[in-house]
């Protein structure tokens, strides 16, 4: 009855109602260009391609496009040059000085900073559209191949580069004029246009399969119980009670007053896990670059995304970039400077040199949990996949799909909730407070 309610206060609200139709309007648009195939190309003569993205990290890519990679579309490529080009823009920040002063000019800076990473997309895709094609003459008959030579390859990468622009203007539009979080909404619709199709496979899978009903029925309060603990991952702590952080650092005098400083068990948000996704798929790039048989060996270990050795190295880079990342968004000198300005303090602790010492403590030893159970989160499909459930309904078990999927829902309940907030109507949640994430990709 309250979720009735809401809807209609939704729908009292103009400008919301408005933002939400042209949200929809958007994303129409959007699944309505994955069947547009390239001009040259027979769609009827795709089913190599479809099963080459039917599972493995191929199926991940094919996935992050919502299937356009799979249909050979205009989109193919998706949006995963862009978030790739906002990483290393957000690499650069950290080592150029130039980059850092931009970062904080404000509106301006951030405007020349969009500017850069839409340059690096386009020579990101003027690298992947070849690659892409490559793996398509691999792949299909001669025969679905209406056009062919130069003509058609540069022709068919200034499709795919331009529709790429495309998307990323999409998500422009959405996060101006729609419910905002443009980019990570696309990135969510995609994932979770697969959904269906992989649930109902899955259960035909477990109904004609050994196991039954009784099989599936554990594996929905194993999927319910990881997207909990996602949630909970993704919102972090809200922040670290004083006496909690002092007892990570071994100093127990701490008196009864509840204060809290502003720190969370994962700063870093879904970050490292995109970061060490965006490495692991290099195998497939430098696969379509070359045709060396000495290659194949590594690409076919490193291409296999529910191997142990894929699993181990994502977990490692996970872990690493939580740190990596984490150190350069957490700065415990400004936090201290900043707490010393607002006349705060921690009881016991000194302002200035102690102080900053004592963040950075409590920061590097809450990290380690955080790390590792973002790790565990992103190599949970390979072990669902070992434990008999198939490669895609496996995505959900975890992954970047799933903390993806989460943090962009959390992300847009929050918008709604803000709407209502603001004009007295009741929220979706009785508190009226639903987090959203930290160091998302809709940062980027």
């Amino acid at each position: 009855m309250r979720l009735f309610q809401t809807l209609k206060n939704i729908y009292k609200i103009e400008d919301l109602r408005q933002r939400i139709i042209y949200t929809l309007g958007i994303i129409l648009l959007y699944r309505f260009g994955k069947y547009v195939t390239l001009p040259g190309i027979d769609p009827s003569q795709l089913e190599g391609l479809k099963d080459q993205t039917s599972q493995g990290i191929m199926g991940l890519l094919d996935m992050f496009s919502g299937g356009a990679f799979s249909q050979a579309s205009v989109f193919a490529l998706g949006i995963m040059p862009y978030i790739s080009a906002s990483i290393v823009i957000q690499l650069l920040g950290i080592v150029f000085p130039y980059f850092q002063k931009l970062q904080k000019e404000g509106e301006s800076g951030r405007r020349k900073m969009n500017q850069y990473t839409r340059y690096l997309t386009v020579a990101i895709l003027v690298l992947q559209a070849p690659s892409y094609l490559l793996n398509l003459s691999n792949i299909l008959p001669a025969s679905a191949f209406i056009l062919s030579g130069a003509l058609f390859k540069v022709s068919s990468v200034i499709i795919l580069t331009a529709g790429t622009m495309f998307v990323m203007w999409l998500g422009e539009r959405i996060t101006d004029k729609g419910i905002g979080n443009g980019i990570s909404l696309i990135i969510m619709i995609g994932i979770i246009s697969r959904l269906p199709q992989a649930f109902v496979f899955e259960v035909g899978t477990r109904i004609n399969g050994s196991g039954g009903l009784v099989s599936l029925l554990i594996e929905m309060v194993i999927l319910f119980a990881v997207v909990l603990g996602t949630i909970l991952l993704v919102q972090g702590t809200r922040r670290i009670p004083v006496q909690y952080a002092r007892r990570i650092v071994g100093n127990k005098q701490y008196g009864g007053v509840r204060q809290y400083i502003p720190l969370k068990v994962n700063s870093a948000g879904v970050m490292p896990i995109i970061f060490a996704q965006a490495i692991m798929m290099l195998p497939i790039m430098l696969a379509g670059f070359a045709s060396a048989d000495s290659m194949s060996g590594f690409v076919a270990v490193f291409s296999n995304m529910y191997g142990f050795w894929y699993s181990l190295v994502t977990a490692i880079l996970i872990i690493a970039f939580t740190y990596f990342y984490t150190a350069i968004t957490i700065n415990p000198v400004q936090m201290a400077e900043d707490m010393k300005k607002n006349g705060g303090f921690i009881p016991g602790v000194k302002p200035g040199r102690k102080t900053v010492d004592f963040l950075d403590t409590v920061m590097s030893r809450i990290t380690l949990p955080g790390s590792f159970f973002l790790a565990t989160i992103a190599i949970l499909p390979a072990i669902a996949v070992n434990f008999g459930v198939s490669g895609p309904f496996a995505q959900f078990y975890g992954g970047t799909s799933l903390l993806i999927l989460v943090g962009v829902v959390l992300d847009t309940l929050q918008q709604i909730e803000s709407h209502l907030l603001m004009r007295h109507y009741d929220g979706l949640m009785k508190s009226g407070r639903i987090k959203g994430r930290a160091g998302s990709v809709s940062a980027m």
